[in-house]
């Protein structure tokens, strides 16, 4: 049976804001949803039953049902990972901050992976390196996902630029950018205005857009081609980084065992500059 959270994710730009809503929580809480009764859905989401039956119906399922059994099917499945991060989390203390903060982390990137489709990050890849020019956009607690990503990609490709949405008179350039162009916008709650707006304007001009952030009722989803979700939560009052900065080291990692024939004539030549120029200091 297909995984009816990988339908969702496929379905997302069709829905409506409520049912994004309610795609939302499916997404981010799939046991829990899994043995849930509509009505009890319902109130959990703040919608109306007759919301989840349509959205159900809208991802190619019978009704809330038909739907259900197969995201059950999907857990069954997933089950052994699932039992090996549990007993990684048995193996630590709840006694101090340290231990709770590792914990949270954990569970984070464990909702990362569930959140996040192995397609949806193919995707990203086949974009990535198709793409004439790469454009790597944040602020704030999503710049340094940017600046890892932009110094990640620029090292395999040698096309990926970073633009700093607040502070970067971007206007000027995007008007140049197309369809043989690529955005990556990384923005969390508070979402920033300016990189909406430059997410914007960049599919206005036909160019495609990656967006990692925390969820499908983001305002960046309505101008993205592609969504990467993370869970951004921390222990604490601020959006935590390490799930954001999980999927941009995966995809830096991934492209470059996956394209070898692509990266490693430039990563060699880089590398010999470096050692040339005694760059890397030497015990």
């Amino acid at each position: 049976m297909e995984n009816p959270i990988v339908k969702l994710q496929q379905k997302i730009s069709e829905l409506t804001e409520t049912q994004r809503r309610v795609a939302d929580y499916i997404i981010k809480h799939p046991l829990d949803v899994a043995f849930l009764t509509v009505d009890q859905l319902a109130a959990i989401v703040g919608t109306s039953t007759t919301t989840i039956m349509r959205l159900t119906f809208s991802v190619g399922y019978s009704g809330y049902t038909e739907f259900q059994k197969g995201l059950q099917e999907n857990l069954r499945h997933q089950a052994a990972p699932q039992t090996r991060l549990e007993a990684n989390i048995k193996g630590i203390s709840g006694n101090n901050l340290w231990s709770r903060y590792a914990e949270s982390q954990i569970n984070s990137i464990q909702d990362t992976i569930n959140m996040t489709s192995p397609e949806s990050l193919e995707q990203a890849m086949d974009m990535i390196t198709s793409a004439k020019r790469i454009i790597c956009t944040s602020v704030r607690s999503g710049l340094p996902i940017a600046q890892y990503l932009t110094h990640g990609l620029n090292r395999l490709f040698g096309n990926a630029q970073l633009v700093v949405a607040d502070v970067s008179d971007w206007a000027d350039s995007v008007v140049n950018m197309n369809s043989n162009d690529l955005l990556i916008a990384i923005s969390f709650p508070r979402y920033a205005r300016r990189i909406i707006d430059f997410a914007k304007i960049a599919k206005d001009n036909g160019v495609q857009v990656v967006s990692i952030t925390d969820s499908y009722s983001s305002p960046l989803v309505k101008y993205s081609d592609l969504i990467l979700l993370c869970n951004s939560s921390s222990i604490a009052f601020h959006n935590s980084a390490v799930s954001s900065m999980f999927i941009a080291d995966y995809l830096i990692s991934a492209l470059a065992i996956n394209s070898p024939e692509k990266t490693k004539e430039r990563l060699d030549k880089v590398n010999s500059i470096l050692t040339g120029m005694n760059y890397h200091h030497l015990n």
